[in-house]
């Protein structure tokens, strides 16, 4: 009886266990789409969209390879 017991007890927790793993999904979303770029003297700048806030980047480059990314509008 015991063994029964336990047999049926593993089995609903083997079933319980695949059950939570069939039903994780994961969130993808789309990265930043960039819209469109610009140069003048040097300064180069481009425009990122981000559906996930509805906001638009913009990130500027100057001599070197450093990148800065600070101004952020959101969209309405």
């Amino acid at each position: 009886m015991k063994r029964l017991a336990a047999s049926i007890v593993t089995a609903l927790a083997a079933g319980y266990g695949l059950h939570a793993l069939a039903q994780s999904r994961f969130d993808v979303r789309p990265a930043l789409a960039p819209i469109g770029t610009s140069s003048s003297n040097g300064i180069s700048f481009a425009w990122f969209y981000d559906p996930t806030d509805r906001a638009v980047y913009v990130c500027r480059t100057g001599s070197g390879d450093a990148l800065e990314c600070k101004a952020k509008a959101q969209l309405p």
